[in-house]
């Protein structure tokens, strides 16, 4: 078949490789600009662009679409069989929906019509859904809206992280736009009831609020591992704490509980299992405990300004 495909990050270069592999035609792949990224500031393409390239292929890297006529017909003049997008990161507007003969297939990382939006893999986590999975839809003028041509799942396990579940929805993404494009299945309404919305992460979403039950906290930092990232502060520096896990224990949130880095919650506890300080290399709790005193009493903050508050008191 004739295709575009539109996407941009990692989750989306499985499924241009696969439909390339497969001998579909794709006439043009389109995805963000390059950006000035890292500490250098270095103009970098897009992981969906280098594959791109690599793969020879033509690519388009229009900073808006709704707004520009000259894109919309451009890609009209590719007198495409269907489009497909795997986060793209710009909406596309009607005259574009409506122009391939199959419009275009969303590769979408959630089991529809639950967590629409940007980040539907970590609010699966951040929420304990005990099952993900991807969804193949119709893309309408909605955000995320469509009816579904294919959906499969995939547990989420009390280890899941959001790295490791993103390449897993990748690759399965791949497999199931294979087989809409070769099978045609009849699309489906999405059900009325149920739908979800999983807006954009920032940084800010990664800080830890002790007073939160041990096991949302624990959650949450698998939900935002790799990215954007949990942490705290202590002793007036920052702490990101990269693996926890649940732990027996008491007290007052935010409190250290006992020399193997048990921290109190608001119900429960978590044992911080692997941590980094600011400018530090990643370091195993035993190991950072060794170079750094962190004894019973001592106090975990959600922010600087949080040392000057009240005391708090455990539930």
């Amino acid at each position: 078949m004739r295709l575009a495909f539109m996407g941009s990050p990692d989750f989306a270069v499985p499924a241009l490789l696969a439909l390339h592999d497969a001998g579909h035609a794709i006439a043009a792949v389109y995805c963000q600009p390059p950006r000035a990224a890292g500490r250098g500031q270095a103009v970098q393409r897009c992981p969906v662009h280098r594959a791109a390239d690599a793969l020879g292929l033509e690519v388009r890297t229009p900073a808006r679409l709704r707004s520009d006529a000259a894109a919309q017909a451009a890609f009209a003049a590719l007198a495409l069989d269907a489009a497909v997008v795997a986060a793209y990161g710009l909406i596309l507007p009607p005259a574009m929906l409506d122009a391939p003969r199959r419009g275009c297939l969303n590769i979408h990382a959630s089991l529809l019509p639950r967590w629409r939006g940007a980040a539907p893999i970590q609010a699966a986590i951040l929420a304990g859904d005990p099952a993900s999975g991807v969804t193949i839809m119709q893309m309408d003028a909605g955000l995320d809206t469509g009816p579904m041509s294919l959906r499969e799942a995939v547990p989420i396990g009390p280890r899941t992280t959001s790295g490791g579940l993103h390449d897993i929805l990748a690759s399965l993404g791949a497999r199931l736009i294979l087989r809409v494009l070769a099978e045609n299945p009849p699309p489906v309404p999405q059900p009325a009831e149920g739908a979800t919305y999983a807006p954009k992460l920032t940084r800010e979403d990664g800080r830890i609020d002790w007073t939160h039950d041990a096991a949302a906290v624990e959650r949450q930092v698998r939900a935002f591992d790799p990215w954007p990232g949990t942490f705290t502060w202590v002793q007036g520096t920052v702490l990101k704490v990269l693996a926890a896990e649940l732990a027996d224990g008491t007290g007052a949130p935010g409190t250290v509980l006992d020399d193997r880095l048990t921290i109190a919650c608001g119900l429960g506890a978590l044992r911080l299992t692997r941590v980094q300080l600011a400018g530090r290399g990643a370091m195993e709790a035993e190991v950072f405990l060794r170079g750094h005193r962190m004894p019973p009493g001592t106090c975990l903050y959600s922010s600087p300004a949080e040392r000057l508050r009240p005391p708090r008191n455990a539930r």
